[in-house]
């Protein structure tokens, strides 16, 4: 019943729940990342609020990219019969590891604002830090908020239809 009341049905809930996770995941990660890395001040904040744009059309890219992949991971990890809980976790897991290892290097592109190797040379002293910032969120914050979301938006689906049948 969760698969069905708080996952996406079709392609126009898909775009819906793909817009609350990014919009709510580039607002959060984005900022905090800029922040681990150049220093908690104001103005460090504000900079990285002005290049959020362009990294969430980056991300979005990606999410479109790895979808797959990231699915077909968690196919491997987990089998039909395992709980909701197992299914979204090791899909955040997987979605959270590819969209983590490009975007070290992208989203240092798009923040510095010029293509560089110095993301690629530190990949592995700052992937680690920025996927956890990353999991975090999307596990704690963004995506259960997309997915009480459609819980909502299908309880007031199942409502009208239910209206409509009376």
């Amino acid at each position: 019943m969760d698969f069905y009341m708080k996952l996406p049905r079709n392609k126009k809930e898909f775009t819906l729940f793909m817009m609350v996770i990014s919009i709510i995941s580039v607002n959060i990660i984005a900022p905090l990342i800029t922040c681990f890395e150049v220093g908690f001040r104001m103005e460090v904040w504000a900079d990285a609020i002005k290049i959020i744009p362009f990294i969430w059309v980056a991300v979005i890219a990606l999410v479109l990219i790895t979808y797959k992949p990231a699915g077909w991971m968690t196919g491997k990890i987990i089998e039909k019969d395992d709980s909701f809980a197992a299914h979204i976790v090791v899909n955040i897991l997987c979605n959270v590891l590819l969209m983590s290892i490009f975007l070290t290097v992208i989203g240092t592109w798009i923040g510095s604002r010029q293509v560089s190797m110095e993301p690629i040379v530190l990949f592995f002293y700052k992937w680690p830090r920025n996927f956890a910032i990353s999991f975090a969120v999307e596990a704690l914050i963004a995506q259960p908020i997309a997915r009480l979301v459609m819980l909502k938006l299908h309880q007031l689906e199942d409502a009208r239809l239910d209206a409509d049948k009376a």
